[in-house]
Parts: C-alpha cells; sequence; structure tokens
C-alpha cells in the first residue's frame, strides 16, 4: 500500500487556520468568563462570543462525541485531549521525533517523548511532549502503519496520508451527530458550545483537567507548552517520570469536573 502526505504544508509559513484559531481563543480568554476547576464553559457562552470562546467539555460529551468520530480520527483527538498538544503539532507528528526513556519502562509500558523541533510549535521552541498511558498505548497502536508520521488517515484508492487538519468535514459531521443524540443521552439540552466545540477546545479540556486533578501550575505550563521564563526542553529521566505522572492525573478528575461557570463583573 502506497504511502502519500499531505502536501499543503510549508515549514516557514505562517497564519494557518490552527494559528487563527489559537489567537481567537487568546482574544475570548480576555473576555468576561471565567470558569471555576472543572467547569463546562459550553453551558453560558455569550452569543456574540460563541464561535471564538474557549471552552472544555466534560466526560460524558467527551464519550457523546468520540464515538460519533472515524477510528483515525477518534484516536488523534483521544490522544490531542490527553496530551494537550496543538492541532498542528498532532498533525506533524513525527515518529524521528520519538525518543525512548527506558528508566520509565514498566513491564506493561514502554515509556517514550516526543521532542519537537521548534518549526512546528506555536511558541517557536522546541519542546517535549510527555505521554500518559492512554497516550502512549494509542502511539504503540499506531507504530508501523506510516514510515513517516503518526497520524493517518486512508482515502479512497487505499493510499495513508498525514492529516492536513483535524478540524475536518469529519468532526464537524461527527458534532452535528453527537449534538443531534445528546439530549437522549445526557437528559438535558445541548448547549450551544457544544455544537461549535472545536478541535482546539481539546487543549482547553487537557489544561482543565490537569488542575481539577490538582497538577501544579508549574506543571501544566511545561505539559501544554505555556511560554515561561524556564528552559523547559531539558528533562532528566526523574523529571520527564514527575510529568507523566502528572498527565496520568487525567483520569483522576472524573467526578470533580463540575459545571459552574462565573461571570466577571468589569
Amino acid at each position: 500500500m502506497q504511502a502519500a502526505c499531505c502536501g499543503d504544508y510549508q515549514p516557514q509559513s505562517g497564519g494557518g487556520p490552527e494559528d487563527l484559531e489559537s489567537r481567537r481563543a487568546s482574544v475570548a480568554r480576555q473576555g468576561v468568563y471565567a470558569d471555576v476547576v472543572g467547569a463546562s464553559a459550553a453551558h453560558s457562552v455569550p452569543r456574540e462570543q460563541r464561535s471564538t470562546q474557549a471552552i472544555s467539555i466534560d466526560w460524558s460529551e467527551q464519550e457523546l462525541l468520540f464515538r460519533e468520530l472515524t477510528p483515525h480520527l477518534q484516536r488523534a483527538a483521544l490522544f490531542k485531549v490527553n496530551t494537550g498538544m496543538r492541532q498542528k503539532e498532532v498533525c506533524q507528528l513525527r515518529w524521528e521525533w520519538e525518543q525512548p526513556v527506558p528508566e520509565l519502562d514498566t513491564p506493561e509500558i514502554k515509556r517514550t517523548v516526543f521532542v519537537l523541533p521548534e518549526w512546528v510549535t506555536k511558541n517557536k521552541e522546541a519542546r517535549v511532549v510527555v505521554l500518559n498511558d492512554v497516550a502512549q498505548r494509542i502511539v504503540d497502536e499506531l507504530r508501523g502503519q506510516h514510515p513517516t508520521y503518526v497520524f493517518i488517515w486512508e482515502d479512497r484508492k487505499g493510499r495513508r496520508r498525514r492529516f492536513c487538519r483535524l478540524n475536518n468535514s469529519g468532526w464537524k459531521a461527527a458534532r452535528r451527530r453527537a449534538a443531534a443524540r445528546y439530549q437522549q443521552e445526557l437528559g438535558r439540552p445541548a448547549p450551544d458550545g457544544f455544537r461549535r466545540v472545536r478541535v482546539h477546545d481539546l487543549k482547553h479540556t487537557c489544561g482543565r483537567r490537569l488542575r481539577a486533578a490538582g497538577v501544579s501550575l508549574e506543571d501544566r505550563q511545561d505539559i501544554l507548552a505555556h511560554k515561561t521564563g524556564r528552559i523547559t526542553t531539558h528533562y532528566s529521566a526523574p523529571e520527564i517520570g514527575n510529568l507523566v505522572a502528572a498527565v496520568n492525573r487525567i483520569a483522576n478528575s472524573r467526578g470533580i469536573h463540575a459545571r459552574t461557570v462565573l461571570r466577571l463583573v468589569a
């Protein structure tokens, strides 16, 4: 089966769809809404901000939405919500960037990380992506399917291609189907935020869950690649182990994902 790649990406270019989404989300975060730990912002976004307001989804919403995704898109989305990576980083993720961390191996899992070059990251700084158990298993399942890229899809001619983007027609169709089943499945009307949920919102969901699980601000910044004054591209095995333990706490945020949202008064 012949491997093929999406050819619309140039590393030196900027201003792509993910960059635009990131800028919009950044502006929205400066608005009038702030969420309580674990809250889902999907239920109180003002109409004028609904297209850009950063939201997160709760576990039941994730299950409902991901069930509607095709298998290849479902794996990419599940990986994204467990790592907090950006869309462009996931689409560009390459096997050559993977590095083993044998000191952290267990009988069940061979632990690896990905070291992203500066040209693929938003901050234009190389960074380390740490995988929790869920993300590591996804990577292991995909190993060997493509010589270059981790996340791929198969076209009608059977050619394996990398994703150009995840927020594609397949995502939007799955979102519509999930929204149509929301009332029946979850017993409440589908909020407008859920009907418009973007792939980028999976990053915010990851950050919300890390915070809800009690992960420190410094560790959250390292995991989510928030720009800081610290050098975060050189880690010892114990430091990586600490971050692995932190991202594994995402599962612990189940049950404490409250739905309260506070409106700030200027």
